[in-house]
Order: structure tokens, then C-alpha cells, then sequence
């Protein structure tokens, strides 16, 4: 979507703000011996608590209030009877709409005892979503995104997720620009506008450039089994620093 008013911002903050902090509740409550549908409930709780519901439950009939993937599951991950175990690489993404407006995020994380290697990719994967944030206003082409992403990942050692993109949002779960992608595109020739509401969400990989859907439907997987983090904040363009909608 596009802002037109005051309103429009003052809704998508106020969602932003329930995304953001279901994530952070989620984050906090995830621990060993829990199984991914317990921690799914949190969010689902949470969402309920001010009113807010799953975007990709309303909108797609996803199998789940929330998107949780664990260790080789990239994105999608269906909440099940999976149990957490110490050390496990987690991504919690969520989605959702409150009256007609929607924000979108997500972290990754890595249950105790946090390792030297996924410690670098989360907090890699982290800093190139900031980076992007902070260069980006009116006027810039959207493929800088992709360009930065692409640079971040290489300086850091690790590849990028091509085939996972960040998208516009607002009035819905995904809308135009469509298919932002996270590598540079000479060809892409568009360029932000003031207002428009999108997504940045870099994928991060220790090996795998792709993923794959599994077989039921929805879970995104790397082939090679490679570790994967993401970090996404819905934000608004403007003429000067973006508006971090999803920001707690």
C-alpha cells in the first residue's frame, strides 16, 4: 500500500507494535522441551489479547497461527509436535491484521548453548536488515536492496537466499512491489516512492543459495541442510529514514 493519511500510519504502527511484540513473547518463551505448537498458542494468545489475528491463517489457511521453522526448515514451518531441543536454531516469523491493516516480521534465534557460527549468522543476517533500512528512502532504486543484501552476506562469509523476497504490504499480506529481490538485478528499474509500506527480510545461509517446498506444501527447506537465518521488519518509505512500522 500507498499512505494517504495519518490514520494509515497510526494503524499500521499500532499492528506493528503486536507483531513485534508477539515476536519478542515468543522469543522469550521458547525453551527445551517445548513443542512448536505450544509456542505457536503463545503467539495466537497474544495476537487474540489485542485483538489482532494470523494474517497467513486469515488470508492463505496456513496451518498454523504462526510461521515457526527449526534448524534445516528455512521458512513456513508448520507448528506441530516437533520439541525444541537445546541449541536449535529457531525462526519465528509472524503476520498479522488488525482492523484492515497488516505488519509482518520476524527473528531468527538459537535456543542455549548459543555456538560461535549461528551466533555470527543471526547476528550477520540482523545487521544487514538494519543496513538496508538505513539506506533506503524516496528515490532510491529498489534494487539496492538486493544489492546490499547480496554485498552484506558475501563480506560476512555467508550466501543469500535468492529465491525469498521481500514484498509490499499493508491493506494485505502481499502486495505490490512484488518480488523485491534479495540479490542485485540491473534490470529492475523501480524506484521507491514516499509512502509506500514494504518489507526488508534477508535470508542468510552458511551454504545453500535455494530452498525447496516440502511436502506439505508450505515448509521451505535448504537442499544441502545448510543453516539458515531471517530477519524481517515491515517499514514505511519516506523522503528521509524509513519508518520502522514493527519495531517493539
Amino acid at each position: 500500500m500507498t499512505i494517504q493519511s495519518q490514520h494509515d500510519v497510526d494503524q499500521l504502527l499500532k499492528i506493528g507494535r503486536i507483531v513485534a511484540l508477539t515476536i519478542e513473547r515468543m522469543k522469550q518463551s521458547a525453551r527445551p522441551g517445548m513443542t512448536t505448537r505450544e509456542l505457536d498458542l503463545i503467539g495466537q494468545e497474544t495476537l487474540a489479547e489485542f485483538g489482532a489475528v494470523s494474517a497467513p491463517m486469515k488470508d492463505v489457511n496456513f496451518p498454523g497461527y504462526t510461521c515457526i521453522s527449526v534448524n534445516e526448515e528455512v521458512a513456513h514451518g508448520i507448528p506441530g509436535d516437533r520439541v525444541f531441543r537445546e541449541g536449535d536454531l529457531v525462526n519465528v516469523d509472524v503476520s498479522a491484521e488488525l482492523n484492515g491493516y497488516y505488519a509482518d516480521a520476524g527473528q531468527s534465534f538459537q535456543l542455549p548453548p548459543v555456538t560461535d557460527q549461528v551466533n555470527r549468522l543471526c547476528q550477520a543476517t540482523h545487521d544487514t536488515m538494519m543496513k538496508v533500512i538505513s539506506s533506503l528512502k524516496a528515490g532510491v532504486k529498489l534494487n539496492e536492496v538486493g544489492r546490499i543484501m547480496q554485498n552484506e552476506a558475501a563480506r560476512n562469509g555467508f550466501k543469500i537466499i535468492e529465491n525469498l523476497c521481500s514484498h509490499g504490504v499493508g491493506k494485505g499480506l502481499h502486495e505490490a512491489p512484488f518480488e523485491i529481490l534479495p540479490y542485485y538485478e540491473a534490470r529492475d528499474k523501480r524506484v521507491l516512492k514516499a509512502g509506500q509500506v514494504i518489507t526488508i527480510e534477508p535470508f542468510l545461509s552458511t551454504g545453500a543459495s535455494y530452498v525447496n517446498e516440502q511436502e506439505d506444501g508450505w515448509t521451505l527447506m535448504a537442499p544441502d541442510g545448510s543453516r539458515v537465518a531471517q530477519f524481517e521488519h515491515t517499514i514505511i518509505i519516506t523522503n528521509h529514514k524509513p519508518i520502522i512500522v514493527t519495531a517493539c
